[in-house]
Parts: C-alpha cells; sequence; structure tokens
C-alpha cells in the first residue's frame, strides 16, 4: 500500500538501470545508518561508526517502501525511503521518512552514482 502510493505520487522518471543501482544503494545507506550494518562501504558517509552506537538492532528494522526518482536534473538523484524500527529503548515507530541524494558521474562512458553526505 504504501509502495503503490509512492509510486503514484512520483511517476517513474529515471532509466531503469540508474533506478535499480540508486534504489540498492539508498536501501544499503539507509540499513548501515539505522542499524550501522555495511558502514565500512561508505567510509565517508561515516567516518566515526565505530564510535556511534546504532540506534536500530538489525532485526527490528525495515524498510516499508522506497522510490527513486530525479532531483532536478538527470545527474541528480534522490531516493524516498520509508521505514519503520524498534529502537534500542524499545519503542516502534513506522513510517520514519529518510531521503537520500546521489549524484551521477559519467568516466569513460560508464555513469557512477555517489551518495551526498546528509545534512
Amino acid at each position: 500500500m504504501i509502495q503503490r502510493s509512492l509510486e503514484a505520487a512520483w511517476p517513474a522518471d529515471l532509466p531503469a538501470t540508474d533506478e535499480r543501482k540508486v534504489l540498492a544503494d539508498g536501501r544499503a545507506l539507509l540499513r548501515a545508518d539505522a542499524t550501522g550494518v555495511g558502514r565500512a562501504k561508505w567510509p565517508g558517509l561515516f567516518p566515526d561508526s565505530r564510535q556511534v552506537a546504532p540506534a536500530f538492532p538489525t532485526a527490528r528494522f525495515r524498510i516499508q517502501a522506497a522510490i527513486a526518482r530525479r532531483d532536478g536534473s538527470p545527474n541528480r538523484a534522490v531516493v524516498h525511503l520509508v521505514w519503520a524500527g524498534t529502537d534500542r529503548g524499545g519503542t516502534f515507530t513506522d513510517l520514519r521518512i529518510t531521503n537520500w541524494h546521489f549524484t551521477r558521474t559519467i568516466k569513460k562512458g560508464t555513469a557512477t552514482w555517489m551518495p551526498q553526505p546528509r545534512t
């Protein structure tokens, strides 16, 4: 239901391969941010990952819906994620929203989507 609502609100506008790539990375970034799992893949985004305890245990975290769309230009994208989790204190919250922004660079004909630091 949430997934369908997101898709209806923001029609797809990225090429399918780009959409799959940034969606996969957006999901992995959210998981890394919330649970700590996978932070080493993005040391520039999580430089203090060993000093900060994750807010959500892995077993108590779930992505409810996600879409990737252009963000003002063909070389920028945003991944909208809706998720739920139970924090270390035992408080459950669903319908949390997180956005990850990406910038595309093209080198030697190959496009690379780079996540941008959250502000």
